[in-house]
């Protein structure tokens, strides 16, 4: 599908060690009211090593719970593992640590 390879070309852009919102992705492919969309395309990502969906949250920064690679506690480490801040409640500060 057309957008979903436009979701994957745009998370291959966020920089280790920041994250992104499902929202801002939306936005920057064109399709502002696609959230959902660009979740479901990070759901079925077909390559995690390259297409680091990790570094998506939601819009207030949190985590995501059904995050389809091991849950958020890996989606927390891999996080962590570049030096982003994840608190007790899996939530990323966004001012601090956002793209």
């Amino acid at each position: 599908m057309k957008t979903f390879e436009s979701v994957y070309n745009v998370v291959k852009q966020i920089p280790e060690g920041k994250v992104t919102t499902y929202g801002k992705i939306a936005a920057l492919i064109g399709k502002p009211r696609a959230s959902r969309q660009v979740g479901w395309a990070l759901h079925v990502n077909p390559a995690p090593g390259v297409i680091p969906c990790h570094r998506v949250v939601n819009r207030f920064g949190e985590l995501a719970q059904g995050f389809a690679f091991g849950g958020r506690e890996v989606q927390r480490k891999l996080l962590e593992n570049e030096g982003v801040v994840v608190d007790e409640n899996f939530c990323v500060n966004l001012d601090k640590f956002g793209w």
